[in-house]
């Protein structure tokens, strides 16, 4: 059978489809398409008030691609009320590979030389397929993603995908769209080309104004 590599991966996210796992532990990978899938429509995000506030005092450093490997592993880390996780090693090592092809990306918090909170994703043509966040601050991870959305803006992203919707990410305007809705916004997504790296942002003030002018 051929080898499942980072090059096979990506071929996955391009027909639609995202690896889990069922355990920490667990080498098995089992890759998923729902009939349901999760968007965050990037000309309609919703930061709140409170939020906004929060961006704006530049709680924290945000840095990108610093700390991949230790943002996947907080992010697989056990936390309250989420003993197991579906990032297993297999996974894991597999976007440690598309990091290094420059394909997988974190947006990172810092507080001085501690990292409290980020996400990490895929990024393919024009699309940002989000995987995981993780928070040790309050509203760390919220920062993450309104820092993320900034940047995908700047660079002319097509498709935030957000895989399952949940309350959290709902309150960002998180929508749940049918198969077949995802699959023909995602073929529009790769057929035009962005770089998370080169979209500069700056300020939590710069932020917010990249995505009050895009809605």
């Amino acid at each position: 059978m051929k080898r499942f590599g980072p090059r096979e991966l990506l071929e996955c996210y391009g027909r639609g489809v995202f690896p889990m796992a069922d355990a920490r532990e667990d080498d098995r990978v089992f890759l998923i398409d729902p009939e349901k899938r999760g968007v965050i429509p990037l000309n309609s995000f919703h930061v709140s008030r409170r939020l906004a506030r929060t961006v704006r005092g530049d709680p924290f450093d945000i840095r990108i691609d610093t700390a991949f490997s230790r943002v996947v592993l907080e992010c697989a880390a056990p936390k309250p009320g989420r003993t197991e996780t579906w990032i297993n090693g297999v996974i894991e090592d597999l976007y440690a590979q598309l990091f290094e092809m420059g394909h997988a990306h974190s947006v990172e918090c810092w507080l001085g030389d501690e990292l409290v909170g980020g996400l990490y994703g895929v990024s393919l043509g024009a699309a940002f397929f989000g995987e995981s966040m993780f928070s040790r601050r309050t509203d760390a991870s919220k920062v993450a993603l309104v820092h993320l959305v900034a940047r995908l803006l700047t660079d002319g992203y097509k498709l935030l995908d957000a895989q399952f919707i949940t309350d959290h990410l709902s309150t960002f305007g998180a929508v749940e769209i049918p198969r077949a809705e995802y699959h023909r916004r995602l073929a529009r997504a790769l057929e035009a080309q962005a770089s998370l790296q080169r979209a500069a942002v700056g300020t939590g003030a710069a932020a917010l104004q990249v995505i009050s002018q895009a809605s």
